[in-house]
């Protein structure tokens, strides 16, 4: 097809056009070459020649990678090929690769691990070992890929139980083994050469808004945003100051109660991606901060309900911000015109609004944290990535980690579990997938035969799980809070897909906590086990002889044979005995729960 030239207001000040495009990073997560537009829902796994073209014309300056975009060690190594050898600079090529929740790559190709919050369990006994083993290990494996930035780890202080996007990505709640956890991991990451992304700045760990979804505010008096928001960012500032920091879309008022006029013409709190008194006062002149900052994705709804992308993009240019995170979508031919307009209105709202001189600062800073981990021109080894990738190593040390993490919260004397041979468990999961897993882990681990009946949450049958509840000799519960979000699989494009399920999964606390009550009017010794933020454990713990924490539930292997992944084989090994708990709460529940 014919491609349209940038504008002649492009083409006439190029100085603009690469200082404009190096402060971009774009997602390709879909692309249709029919006109599908926001409804294309086709993978972009090799680039094709009008989003090269894309890359080339406006000298954007990185671009992110989802799920979608990463299904194969050999299609990952040449899209990322395809995304450099696009680019006239070399580009940040990004992607969310926290471990736990939060991992784009295939969970079977890629070591995923079980997560922030299972590395802050670990803390007590093994301090800093596992945030800076995990983190050199994804290092490694997004090195190989060609994939250059890593925006993690998250270092938001976990204190609000009721987070919906934080909770098990944070290490906890306490700032101070947070900044040390979080020091370990970006000196790790970029050990192996990959860009350390500490977000959410100032602090997004006490919400119960998710910004996905909304635009949360934090009303702590000043003294507490530094005791405990930006504490950890500025420790690790001190330490080992990472090439990045992103941006939190949270209003801030003691930070700064200055108002912004929305695209409905309302005045509002100007969110921090936005505010020049929190990204540049702040982060740059009082805490000292001069690396590289990204604001989190612009399409997210604590940005994109308020302001139209043109506002969104300069708006965080003028408060300081480096790189605007997304700001544009292109999901289709017929979306290309359409962001030239795009590039032409920031171009002449740049000339108009913003200061030249900080715009070459921003660049200069770009610049200066790709000439330190960016090679000009790189060649990537499918066959090197697919022997890193997974290896046995990596994967040792994310079973380490698993069992490591595990928390025994009570124990009545039920733990560890002895069945007799021919002794029947029953299991009761979320969902068939976490049911299967822990089953498969038991029966592998067990000393004789077991019979092992399953409930699932999600495909509910209460007069079955009663009857299997009679015939069993133990029961096993696990739960997990809160929800799935948007975050986890992928982005604002997903929430449709989460909504379809909704009203089951708000449904699934009181079906557990009817069946557990079951469990004890019938005399079952039962096992509860806290899959996700363990705050839930007070809801479910008077129904349970014994509490266990994993922090995670993440299946790594899922073939017709075999459902598989650490956490579970932890459990199993904990439950029967063959090994112990160790973990350490790292948040605090109400002790009601804990009577062991």
């Amino acid at each position: 097809m014919t491609l349209t030239a940038p504008s002649q207001s492009a083409q006439s000040a190029p100085e603009l056009r690469t200082l404009i495009g190096q402060k971009l990073m774009l997602d390709l997560r879909y692309f249709c070459q029919q006109g599908k537009g926001a409804k294309c829902r086709e993978p972009m796994t090799t680039l094709p020649q009008e989003l090269k073209q894309i890359l080339h014309d406006y000298q954007i300056g990185g671009v992110i990678l989802f799920a979608e975009n990463v299904q194969e060690i050999d299609q990952i190594v040449e899209l990322t090929q395809q995304i450099h050898n696009a680019t006239e600079l070399p580009p940040f090529i990004a992607i969310d690769q926290e471990g736990g929740r939060v991992a784009r790559i295939n969970r079977a190709e890629a070591t995923s691990f079980t997560g922030n919050m299972s590395i802050g369990a670990s803390y007590a006994q093994h301090g800093t070992r596992y945030a800076q083993e995990v983190a050199s290990v994804i290092g490694k494996e997004l090195s190989v890929l060609g994939i250059n930035v890593n925006f993690a780890p998250t270092v938001d202080v976990n204190a609000n139980p009721d987070n919906p996007v934080i909770n098990v990505r944070s290490f906890g709640e306490d700032p101070h083994m947070v900044a040390k956890l979080g020091a370990a991991q970006v000196k790790a990451f970029e050990q192996q050469g990959v860009i350390s992304a500490i977000k959410h700045f100032p602090g997004h760990g006490d919400t119960n808004v998710d910004s996905h979804t909304g635009l949360p505010r934090v009303n702590h008096p000043l003294k507490q945003i530094q005791q405990q928001d930006i504490a950890p960012f500025a420790s690790i500032i001190k330490q080992h100051a990472p090439g990045m920091i992103m941006t939190a879309h949270i209003q801030y008022p003691a930070l700064d109660n200055t108002v912004i006029l929305n695209k409905r013409n309302e005045k509002m709190l100007r969110p921090a991606t936005m505010s020049r008194k929190i990204m540049h006062d702040l982060l740059r002149e009082e805490l000292g901060y001069q690396g590289v900052t990204i604001t989190d994705a612009l399409d997210m709804a604590g940005i994109s309900d308020f302001f139209e992308p043109e506002q969104a993009v300069i708006e965080t240019f003028a408060a300081g911000v480096d790189i605007a995170l997304m700001p544009f979508a292109i999901r289709s031919t017929d979306d290309i015109s359409a962001f030239r307009q795009f590039m032409d209105a920031l171009y002449q709202q740049a000339t108009a609004q913003l200061s030249i001189s900080e715009l070459r600062a921003s660049h200069q800073r770009i610049q200066t944290l790709k000439a330190r981990f960016l090679a000009p021109k790189h060649q990537l080894s499918s066959a090197i990535a697919q022997s890193v990738l997974g290896n046995p190593q990596h994967r040792k040390l994310e079973a380490e980690l698993a069992l490591a993490a595990i928390t025994q919260v009570k124990n009545d004397q039920l733990l560890p579990l002895a069945p007799r041979a021919n002794q029947r468990i029953h299991v009761i999961m979320p969902d068939k997938q976490k049911a299967t897993a822990l089953k498969q882990a038991l029966l592998a681990h067990a000393a004789h035969p077991l019979t092992i009946t399953l409930s699932s949450l999600q495909g509910f049958n209460p007069a079955r799980a009663e009857a299997d509840i009679k015939n069993a000799d133990f029961v096993i519960a696990g739960h997990a809070t809160p929800a799935q979000s948007a975050v986890e699989i992928g982005g604002m494009e997903d929430l449709a897909t989460l909504s379809q399920f909704s009203l089951a999964t708000k449904a699934q606390p009181n079906a557990l906590q009817d069946l557990l009550r079951f469990a004890q009017s019938q005399h079952k010794p039962t096992v509860f086990i806290s899959l996700r933020a363990p705050y839930e454990i007070t809801q479910f713990a008077p129904y349970s002889q014994a509490v266990l924490a994993s922090y995670a539930y993440n299946v790594d292997v899922e073939t017709a044979h075999e459902v598989s992944g650490p956490a579970y084989t932890a459990l199993a090994k904990v439950i029967l005995g063959h090994e112990k708990a160790t973990g350490t709460l790292p948040v605090t529940i109400d002790k009601q729960a804990d009577s062991s």
